[in-house]
């Protein structure tokens, strides 16, 4: 099946300097209570999950309403451990924008964690990456525009 979205090369890395390096990290052994609190203050989605430097899993809104909420269970008696996403898919900081969006939109997840090696750079949400698409075709649009009208220099 040909694929007919427009390639955005840019790199992952970059998308995240953009973004800012803010990252904040939960432990496996806090409740989910004080993550669904640190990503309401921090308005995020989901929470990386860290055993000191290591990447053991990620949580997000979603498991909280699925695996807690409406189980009836406590939050501020569950521990994260017991309900964050351990299976996870990442990319490395030279993947593509393009690429992102295709391992997010396969694996039908929200949140996809950058690595290199073991350290984590970032996490690159299907909004960043939408909002970074939109942006790309718009200047590319503009460039088109003043290509068209005459006013284009290279």
């Amino acid at each position: 099946m040909p694929n007919n979205t427009m390639e955005i090369p840019t790199a992952a890395k970059t998308l995240l300097e953009h973004k800012g390096r803010d990252i904040w990290t939960i432990s496996p052994t806090a409740t989910v209570f004080q993550a669904i609190q640190m990503m309401a203050e921090k308005n995020i989605g989901a929470l990386p999950v860290m055993e000191g430097t290591r990447l053991v899993g990620i949580i997000s809104e979603r498991d909280y309403m699925s695996k807690v909420a409406l189980r009836g269970k406590s939050s501020k008696n569950t521990p994260v451990s017991d309900i964050m996403v351990r299976d996870l898919v990442t990319v490395g900081p030279d993947q593509t924008v393009s690429t992102c969006m295709e391992i997010i939109t396969e694996h039908r997840i929200r949140h996809l964690p950058v690595l290199d090696g073991e350290e984590l750079l970032g996490i690159v949400s299907i909004g960043d990456l939408v909002k970074w698409i939109i942006a790309t075709q718009r200047m590319t649009i503009e460039q088109l525009n003043a290509y068209i009208s005459g006013g284009y220099s290279a």
